[in-house]
């Protein structure tokens, strides 16, 4: 539903009137949406709801659980015991965290660049003192 206001007055509301908001989503994600769109001759948008429908019934489902996958993710669930499902789930999710820096990861480099010390390694292996 969304409120509408009529001169300044209480608003009002109208069923089944959406409001456009951006989402933030993997270049990865958007590419693999793209592509998939083609396959079910869905617009983007709906092809992401497609999905979300079939994640969301897929976490209610007994034969799989997200709580096993957030629980090998932090070590409190060993990772063998997953599903097929839950490690295919598991691996996308680990790879993503590899690439996605913790707060405590940009402090510590961002320390590292001011003390001017090594922030990582080029491909040659030498020492990189600063961000390109």
């Amino acid at each position: 539903m969304v409120g509408v206001s009529l001169n300044g007055k209480l608003p009002f509301f109208i069923r089944g009137v959406s409001v456009p908001e951006s989402i933030r989503i993997s270049d990865k994600e958007f590419s693999t949406l793209k592509a998939a769109k083609q396959i079910g001759n869905r617009s983007i948008g709906g092809q992401a709801e497609h999905w979300m429908k079939i994640g969301r019934a897929i976490e209610k489902s007994s034969a799989f659980s997200y709580q096993h996958i957030q629980d090998a993710l932090t070590g409190d669930y060993n990772p063998e015991e997953l599903t097929p499902e839950e490690d295919a789930v598991f691996v996308d999710e680990y790879m993503d965290s590899l690439l996605t820096p913790t707060a405590e990861q940009d402090s510590f480099f961002t320390q590292r660049k001011k003390d001017k010390l090594g922030v990582g390694l080029d491909a040659k292996n030498n020492i990189i003192t600063h961000h390109t």
